[in-house]
């Protein structure tokens, strides 16, 4: 088992920057990939991104490329999703996810975090 704990959402202004946080934990995390997946209202949810805790290969969405970055902390057992250049249509509830493969499935899901973006 490995838990998932978001944390970092909250309102900010289209143009402005937030940072989420994944703190995972459990039986042996560090194998997992790790990625952040979004869902907008009355939208299915949709990856962000992903990696893979050894870091090296990255994925973005192409509607996030150059504006959000997956960093990794291992001593802090946590990943974040930095998100810089915020626009109204990123307004989703975020979920951090772990699995075996950055192609999924994704085993493990976080509560996930309201992120909302006023323009």
């Amino acid at each position: 088992q490995v838990q998932l704990v978001e944390s970092g959402g909250g309102l900010v202004q289209a143009g402005g920057s937030l940072r989420l946080s994944c703190a995972a934990s459990g039986d042996a995390f560090s194998r997992y990939a790790m990625g952040w997946f979004r869902q907008a209202p009355g939208k299915e949810r949709e990856f962000v991104a992903a990696t893979v805790w050894s870091g090296g290969r990255t994925a973005y969405a192409d509607s996030v490329k150059g504006r959000f970055t997956l960093l990794r902390d291992i001593g802090k057992n946590s990943v974040y999703l930095q998100m810089n250049t915020l626009k109204p249509e990123d307004t989703a509830v975020y979920y951090c996810a772990a699995g075996r493969f950055m192609s999924g499935p994704w085993d493990y899901w976080g509560q996930g975090t309201q992120v909302t973006v006023s323009s």
